[in-house]
């Protein structure tokens, strides 16, 4: 029984002069939100905020997988009406070859023609056209044979990717429910709490944020000497930043909104290089580097789990759609936990002599 609850029951049983029997040990009031520490409250918002972006990329790739399996849905569908036309045109002719058959069945054949005929030469001729007319004919029943086969492929084919669609549809939906109700347990945990609650849970964040950035470039994990971007790396990191400002909002990929991934996806396919939809398949498929080699336009990936991603701007800052609640803005690079960073624009390196790959292995 929460603390609230047994001191209503408390009050209303004094009230109506009855007497209460002990209460046991084990029955201790749990503390309410007011009288946790701030470091606890931020641990669970932080908690709540990684839950609902772990469900968002959830989301985000179920919906990646749903445009493919449309466009997938709408190619088979193209193919099987082209198809079952080119069907009906080789039925067609099938049609008029079996005509032909039961109109010349009485004819004498070819072969007693040649024998009986008077201008051998012609009858050869002749021949020769009706060889071609039989050819003709075979190839006829080919492609009505070869055009069902399609057509029943094709059918089939399509049956299956609409089922496959039909059920990612409902997969969506699942995955949008759980957004929702990540975001619901945040916001609840939110207006819990009161102004001087919020005040101190930010400064706290802030605090820890800037401990971290500076344990980070203490360490020497960042060069001091960082490369400047292609001329792709500049386009998406521009595109980016024109975006500061505007609203974070799961499943977005702007112009109005956007969540992390549809930040960085959007940023550099308007570069001209498209990129995988969310986090963690920007990790899992674009080549990694060294923290050390980080260049305007790299991207970081963040949490075990890879999702969550930023721009890297330069000089130990991001570009990054942080959170529900919170804008696309600049933020240091240890805003949360690094797992690595990526270079979409990654080129293959010539071959270097012996001697140098030796020296790099040292």
């Amino acid at each position: 029984m929460s603390g609230r609850l047994l001191r209503l029951v408390c009050t209303a049983a004094l009230a109506a002069g009855a007497v209460l029997a002990p209460v046991p040990a084990t029955a201790v009031p749990e503390p309410d939100d007011r009288e946790r520490t701030v470091a606890e409250l931020l641990t669970d918002l932080q908690r709540l905020y990684r839950e609902a972006e772990q469900a968002t990329e959830t989301y985000n790739a179920t919906e990646e997988k749903l445009r493919k399996q449309q466009a997938e849905v709408r190619r088979l569908d193209t193919a099987l009406a082209r198809a079952r036309l080119s069907l009906h045109d080789s039925r067609g002719a099938a049609g008029r070859l079996a005509r032909q058959q039961y109109q010349n069945s009485t004819d004498i054949s070819p072969y007693v023609r040649l024998l009986l005929a008077r201008d051998p030469q012609r009858a050869l001729d002749q021949g020769h056209v009706i060889g071609q007319l039989a050819r003709e004919r075979a190839e006829t029943v080919g492609r009505l044979t070869g055009s069902e086969r399609k057509a029943d492929g094709l059918a089939r084919e399509a049956r299956e990717a609409l089922d496959k669609r039909l059920g990612l549809a409902a997969r969506q939906k699942k995955d949008r429910d759980g957004v929702r109700e990540k975001l619901h347990a945040v916001e609840e945990l939110l207006a819990s709490l009161t102004p001087e609650q919020l005040d101190a849970v930010s400064e706290l964040e802030r605090t820890d944020i800037a401990r971290a950035q500076q344990d980070l470039v203490a360490s020497g994990a960042l060069s001091s000497d960082e490369d400047e971007p292609t001329r792709e790396a500049d386009r998406a990191l521009r595109y980016a930043v024109q975006q500061l400002g505007k609203p974070y909002k799961w499943g977005a990929e702007g112009p109005e909104s956007y969540d992390c991934s549809g930040l960085t996806s959007e940023a550099w396919g308007h570069a001209g290089r498209v990129i995988p939809r969310t986090s963690q398949e920007q990790w899992a498929r674009l080549p990694r580097i060294p923290l050390r080699d980080l260049r305007p336009g790299d991207l970081v990936i963040y949490f075990p789990d890879a999702t969550h991603v930023a721009l890297y701007l330069g000089e130990g800052k991001i570009v990054q759609a942080p959170r529900t609640g919170e804008d696309v803005k600049v933020s240091p690079l240890a805003s949360n936990p690094i797992l690595g960073a990526v270079r979409p624009d990654l080129r293959p390196e010539p071959h270097r002599p012996a001697e140098r790959d030796h020296g790099a292995a040292e």
